[in-house]
């Protein structure tokens, strides 16, 4: 696969372990990685941060949904919400609440508190995950942001990620998922757009999604009126389609629909942050 492209803009970030391929740093504002400066618009005192990641050809909608899965559990654990990447602490968590019915040494009370906040967590974000499945089922969702901290209003950080540049294409005709999985994160990781944020305290997490107005979703609520935030560290992760796309693939999100009909959702649910 062709290596992604990739447009990085300013942005503070956290080094990650070892363990999984994750955003993380910074590179120097308004630097190409080439090493050339990139123009700035006049007036403008510092770009946006963003990354650009370009597939070779179409995307399935179920690709586009998992992109904001990973994306949303990614940033739960780069900024410390979570002590763990999430398969591994959904696999620590069961096997400990398997443990518990069997014959063991009897906890402290403070690892029983423990596992109970865990499960919690992750039962309330696995809820927000299969919520998400059923959204990208019932429409076409050209934007999503994960909101830290604050208030939907005025979060602290924020995360969009842009799919109306998808060229959206069946299943069968389509990349696969699990290589635009892998394209996504690696130019995440190229980009380097975590490792010198601070770390977070423990805090609110919202998810804020469009689709169609009268697409059916009855979990999320409808923001008929919400504008994205324009305060607080925010990161665009913009997504495309270029190269073999099959004829039978739709174009670009941004030309199929009149996006006066396409409106907020916001979860209702918040995430709250998990400390070990």
């Amino acid at each position: 696969m062709a290596a992604p492209g990739v447009a990085v803009v300013s942005v503070p970030a956290r080094a990650t372990s070892s363990t999984s391929p994750l955003l993380i740093a910074e590179a120097p504002p308004a630097l190409d990685r080439g090493g050339g400066m990139r123009p700035r618009r006049s007036g403008q005192v510092v770009a946006c941060p963003s990354v650009s990641v370009v597939f070779p050809g179409a995307v399935s909608r179920e690709s586009c949904c998992r992109f904001a899965c990973e994306l949303l559990k990614h940033v739960l654990y780069q900024r410390h919400q979570l002590p763990l990447p999430y398969e591994q602490l959904a696999y620590f968590c069961r096997r400990a609440a398997g443990e518990a019915g069997g014959d063991v040494i009897k906890k402290p009370p403070s690892m029983d508190l423990a596992s109970k906040k865990c499960q919690q967590v992750l039962m309330e974000l696995e809820g927000v995950l299969q919520h998400l499945e059923v959204m990208f089922s019932l429409t076409l969702v050209p934007r999503v942001l994960i909101l830290l901290g604050g208030n939907v209003m005025s979060p602290k950080e924020l995360y969009e990620l842009n799919l109306e540049g998808i060229c959206e294409g069946s299943a069968e005709k389509s990349l696969k998922t699990a290589s635009c999985v892998r394209k996504l994160f690696h130019s995440l990781f190229v980009a380097d757009v975590f490792s010198e944020l601070k770390a977070l305290p423990v805090m609110g997490t919202v998810v804020m999604l469009q689709g169609h107005r009268d697409c059916g979703v009855d979990w999320f609520r409808p923001k008929l009126n919400y504008k994205v935030p324009t305060r607080g560290r925010k990161l665009t992760i913009n997504l495309s389609c270029d190269g073999d796309i099959n004829i039978s693939a739709s174009p670009p999100q941004h030309m199929t629909s009149t996006w006066e009909d396409y409106v907020w959702f916001q979860a209702p649910v918040t995430l709250k942050g998990f400390h070990e």
